[in-house]
């Protein structure tokens, strides 16, 4: 049943990221969210979450994650994050993608690409025997390599029946340290990358998180499955 919530999870973002374009209002991208979900079975994971209004995440520029959907109007040069969790008969999952509106800076390519790349690498630790340091250790050596940083106070995680459960997933760590990865685990892994400083800080609505120092935030996920043959994407 995850495996289906990843499909429509994935779906989802396809449709979306068909949709982003300059003029558009993240609500309206909110609502497409909401109606593609809930045709296909599916319960919008976020909407009512801890009192999060939408469905989605739409996270533009600066703000790194947790962005309400709202009368926000995209403008050319922009990139958005977008998060989409689904509910599919009691089981969950959890993805999200940042894509550019329109014509990007070569600054804000690069930055997506490099976390993209990072997630990538994150997923092929998702070994059992490994370690959740190995993880974390992928992604922080990818990114700082390239002059960017990883966000220190949030994290990937655990998920199934519940929205976040163990264990935590930093985006950062060393090598073989951490908890020892088993078959049957399923992870939301999220790198979630700054331009500049890794420090963040949150938004008036209590709910918006940005960078403390104004500059680009990229965010990409995936909710992988631990199997006897390697990871398994289950929201690709």
């Amino acid at each position: 049943m995850i495996a289906r919530a990843g499909e429509i999870v994935r779906g989802c973002l396809d449709l979306l990221e068909s949709r982003v374009q300059p003029g558009v209002q993240t609500r309206d991208l909110d609502e497409s969210a909401e109606e593609f979900i809930r045709a296909r079975g599916g319960i919008p994971t976020f909407k009512g979450y801890r009192g999060f209004p939408g469905s989605i995440c739409a996270s533009p520029n600066d703000m790194v994650v947790h962005g309400i959907p709202g009368f926000t109007r995209l403008k050319e040069g922009d990139i958005l994050g977008i998060d989409v969790g689904v509910t599919f008969e009691g089981f969950i999952a959890d993805a999200a993608i940042t894509v550019p509106v329109g014509e990007i800076s070569e600054e804000a390519r690069s930055l997506m690409t490099a976390t993209r790349e990072s997630l990538m690498l994150a997923v092929q630790q998702c070994v059992s025997g490994k370690r959740i340091g190995d993880i974390g250790h992928a992604v922080q050596a990818h990114v700082e390599a390239r002059g960017y940083s990883v966000v220190r106070s949030l994290v990937g995680h655990g998920v199934g029946r519940q929205m976040h459960e163990d264990p935590q997933i930093p985006n950062f760590g060393v090598a073989g340290h951490g908890p020892r990865i088993a078959e049957g685990m399923v992870f939301a892994i999220e790198p979630m990358v700054n331009a500049g400083g890794f420090e963040v800080e949150v938004g008036a609505d209590t709910w918006s998180i940005y960078t403390e120092d104004g500059g680009l935030s990229a965010h990409f996920e995936h909710t992988v499955a631990v199997t006897a043959d390697g990871p398994r994407i289950l929201t690709a």
